[in-house]
């Protein structure tokens, strides 16, 4: 496999965009990325940061938020990104938990930032970014004083993120330290190069905050190709369409609720961008409604793939289009990792049967200073498999299909209901922008099936818009599925990259109903 450094592409094409910011164009060139990583990876190495070492960074999606990575990984240390949508309190706790030495924010986060690094007594060293705050120097000022050259034996580092919270308090995953020559790819180097075939002529549209782990670790790898990546400071829909047509995208990587959210633009405004340029547009993070992946394909053609994973990197299940229409609603096969799905007592089901997914065969990992959560993960049988708490079912073809978190199952009357299938139903309502459904106390059938909803219009929020979703519902499943009532909600408390923080909903209603 071709050796792809920063510094060799750097040097073929110096003047090339690395980067590109979707809302204000400004462009950072491969000599730009290739030098800014460089002065901050000498600042590292003279504050005495050695492989092994850890630096934390919190940042919107900035124009240097890939070059502060960069400098981590070619400084042979860990690296964790921190999502600012998390609270004050689990902030710190990442910052704590990860051991990090240098921590790294912007002034447009200055008060969180100020927050987090009060509790954070293990940093020696803060960084702002456009600004300062108390207790943070000039990331500006300090980098500008050492030199754009590499520093001395570059050995290449690890990511160390950590899962989004929405089942918890958030969990970090600590892969072992390559440590290999710099420039020297991983595992998703030859697993991107197998299936998308990146080059130079790419070009990768990430429309998701970077510090989740899908688009941190895609934009880095694109790069090693010699890629543009563009970045989308926040996501809007028929922005991206845009994006797509005027950079001539070839690769880019969604979530479900991107998906959903370009279906609803109005279809003069879909049929004004040309997205023909597509070769592959990958999504994940959560489980993409049947109807919704149908008009995808019919839109952009058969260039849609689907993986399912996680931080935990103990397994990648793929499935591009022609096989999800052959199977619809799969995620795919297997490419790492062996899937057993086990029922409660330990036995493997047969296909079609949901259970608890497990993978053998693959990598493994642990939850960084938590080892209560580590051994949660493992299956008690001691066969020595790991699962992200998902369930689903195999089908008699060997795809595997998700049916929900098994945190987030509903056992209503002694019947177990999957959130997932009402709500992949009601999110393609057309007057439902987002939803949530989980499970409240009921003192009849132990729990009873609760939906919120963000409804497309604020104007249509009432009894009449409950009403009319109600009978959606039970026109199109069995009846004790559907939920009892619907709230509304402005804004349901979605994670950028798509996941529900379904638990913050839950734990309100349960303590609101608890209080009553």
């Amino acid at each position: 496999m071709r050796r792809m450094h920063l510094g060799q592409i750097a040097e073929e094409t110096p003047d090339k965009p690395a980067v590109i910011m979707a809302g204000t164009g400004r462009v950072i060139t491969y000599r730009e990325l290739n030098e800014e990583s460089n002065r901050l990876a000498q600042l590292l190495h003279a504050e005495g940061l050695r492989a092994g070492d850890h630096i934390a960074f919190m940042l919107e999606n900035h124009p240097l938020y890939l070059a502060i990575a960069w400098a981590a990984q070619r400084a042979g240390l860990y690296y964790t990104a921190i999502s600012s949508r998390l609270q004050a309190g689990e902030l710190a706790y990442i910052v704590d938990n990860c051991e990090a030495r240098v921590f790294i924010s912007s002034a447009a986060l200055r008060d969180t930032a100020a927050a987090v690094a009060e509790r954070a007594p293990r940093v020696s060293l803060r960084l702002m970014l456009d600004g300062t705050a108390p207790g943070f120097e000039s990331y500006e000022e300090r980098v500008a004083a050492h030199p754009p050259t590499p520093i001395a034996g570059e050995r290449e580092g690890a990511d160390m993120l950590y899962s989004s919270g929405t089942t918890g308090r958030p969990k970090g995953v600590k892969p072992p330290l390559p440590l290999t020559e710099m420039g020297t790819p991983g595992p998703l180097h030859g697993l991107i190069a197998f299936l998308f075939q990146p080059d130079g002529d790419s070009v990768y549209l990430s429309p998701a905050p970077l510090y989740h782990a899908a688009p941190l670790r895609y934009c880095l790898t694109f790069q090693r190709f010699g890629a543009t990546v563009v970045v989308m400071e926040r996501f809007d829909a028929e922005q991206a369409l845009a994006l797509i047509e005027k950079y001539r995208v070839t690769h880019s990587q969604w979530v479900p609720t991107m998906f959903i959210r370009m279906l609803k633009l109005p279809e003069e405004v879909r049929a004004r961008h040309d997205v023909s340029s597509l070769r592959h547009a990958v999504h994940a993070a959560a489980p993409c409604p049947v109807p919704v992946k149908e008009q995808m394909i019919e839109w952009w053609g058969p260039v849609l793939s689907e993986y399912y994973a996680g931080t935990e990197g103990n397994c990648f299940v793929y499935t591009d289009s022609k096989d999800w229409l052959a199977h619809k609603g799969t995620v795919g096969r297997p490419l790492l990792g062996e899937v057993h799905v086990c029922d409660e007592e330990g036995d493997e089901l047969p296909p079609g049967r949901p259970g608890t997914l497990y993978f053998g065969n693959g990598p493994t990992f642990e939850y960084h200073g938590d080892e209560a959560r580590t051994a949660e993960s493992r299956d008690p049988w001691g066969r020595g498999w790991s699962t992200l708490g998902d369930i689903g079912y195999v089908d008699a073809d060997g795809f595997v299909h998700l049916t929900d978190r098994r945190s987030y199952m509903i056992i209503s009357g002694g019947v177990n209901i999957y959130p997932q299938e009402i709500e992949n139903l009601l999110a393609v309502h057309p007057k439902v922008a987002d939803v949530a459904v989980f499970g409240v106390p009921d003192a009849e059938m132990g729990e009873a099936v609760r939906a919120v909803v963000e409804p497309l219009s604020a104007d249509e929020a009432g009894p009449e818009l409950e009403a009319e979703l109600i009978a959606y519902c039970r026109d199109r499943l069995a009846h004790y599925k559907c939920p009892r009532s619907v709230d509304f909600r402005a804004e349901l408390p979605r994670h950028p990259t798509g996941k529900l923080y379904k638990r913050l909903l839950r734990d309100e209603y349960r303590k609101g109903l608890q209080g009553a």
